[in-house]
């Protein structure tokens, strides 16, 4: 049957039993597998004014329908520029635009500010293959029609990208560091699997991680209480103004998804003489713990790998959860025993010159990232490379 696709301004204009039965099926009864494609933050992120027209990501929600029912959605944004995607274009337009073209706008499929690998197409069970390459259609004829110079789609799943090489896209990979539980009881299970050398370095960084003189406390669910946001607010904006210039997410976002989220969101605490002095926050999935920020107004050495590496290490080997993603980049990870993994995002390029010049370029880069992998690969701190090819 026809499949009939509409764009939305706004998600709270398509109904969230629709869009979570596509994002995240079987929702109701355990955790959601990606948590940043659920109805609830994606909402917040419109709702608190993080994501709009005014900071240049304007949505612009993809439905597509087949005999009245909502069979896939796609979170879609028209884009003034290229930050929040940790997919790094800028390049592309510059050279584009010294050519004379317009880069900008462009359409992006990701979630914003979120270097987390997920499904973009999200498709209910069973309509994987035609609301894929239906709502690939879809992007680039908007894209036509509008005249924009190209579609992203950012941190999807290697299926997808499989699935779209028939539809005209560009394969891009990168690499982040994932940590992953071979069924560990303790943390001292996994310290057995490294090298004695690596052991004795994590052990030390940890002791003296801890030597602030104050203590750590693991929060979830209603454990967690609005003052606690006020210090999270104070990490984040000490990162985002160091990193990032101007920090992605305001403040009222924290609000709402304590409000919706926080039974999937672990905040790890370092309090000190009687006030929080450094703070990371991971969203729960059903098999993933996601690191997003950290900060802190007192520097300590080392206290930045036990909140956002080892504690989210610890946690994930208590609950049993099977994989750790602490965000983009950080090849320091890997010594952490956070292993190499391929992340994949797919382009389609308007202008048939420039579509060519980017695809000898992707060529290029894959290769170098894949001579990367293999060497990080190899310097492990495991004691059985096995580990490493996992």
């Amino acid at each position: 049957m026809p499949i009939e696709i509409s764009t939305h301004s706004e998600i709270s204009s398509i109904p969230q039993a629709a869009w979570d039965g596509c994002a995240c099926p079987d929702s109701d009864e355990c955790r959601p597998v990606d948590p940043f494609t659920s109805y609830r933050f994606l909402l917040a992120l419109e709702e608190s004014g993080s994501v709009s027209a005014d900071c240049g990501w304007i949505p612009n929600h993809l439905v597509a329908r087949q005999d009245e029912r909502i069979i896939a959605v796609m979170p879609l944004y028209l884009k003034l520029h290229s930050h929040g995607e940790f997919v790094f274009d800028f390049a592309w337009a510059d050279a584009f635009n010294r050519a004379g073209g317009s880069y900008y706008p462009k359409l992006q499929s990701a979630v914003p500010f979120t270097p987390v690998t997920g499904r973009r197409f999200l498709c209910r069970p069973g309509f994987e293959m035609q609301g894929t390459h239906a709502l690939a259609r879809a992007c680039v004829k908007i894209a036509r029609r509008f005249g924009v110079s190209s579609v992203h789609v950012t941190y999807c799943t290697a299926a997808e990208a499989e699935r779209l090489k028939t539809s005209g896209f560009l394969r891009r990979i990168g690499e982040q560091f994932h940590w992953y539980n071979a069924e560990y009881t303790c943390f001292d299970d996994f310290l057995r699997d490294l090298t004695s050398a690596k052991r004795k370095t994590i052990r030390s960084e940890r002791r003296r991680a801890l030597e602030f003189g104050g203590s750590v406390e693991l929060l979830t669910g209603s454990d967690i209480q609005p003052e606690h946001w006020d210090s999270i607010w104070l990490f984040y904006q000490d990162t985002g103004s160091r990193k990032w210039g101007v920090p992605y997410l305001t403040r009222k976002f924290f609000d709402l998804i304590h409000c919706t989220m926080r039974d999937d969101i672990l905040l790890v605490m370092c309090k000190h003489d009687g006030r929080y002095i450094a703070g990371s926050l991971h969203l729960v999935g059903r098999d993933t713990l996601f690191g997003r920020y950290w900060g802190c107004i007192e520097d300590h050495r080392f206290l930045h790998f036990e909140l956002c590496y080892y504690q989210a290490i610890d946690f994930a080997i208590r609950e049993r959860i099977g994989k750790v993603e602490a965000g983009a980049q950080g090849q320091h990870k890997l010594l952490r025993g956070y292993r190499p993994e391929q992340v994949h995002s797919m382009h389609w390029i308007a202008h048939p010159q420039f579509r060519s010049a980017v695809r000898h370029f992707l060529d290029e880069e894959r290769q170098e990232v894949r001579r990367d992998m293999e060497i990080l690969s190899g310097m492990g701190p495991f004691r059985n490379r096995e580990h490493d090819a996992r």
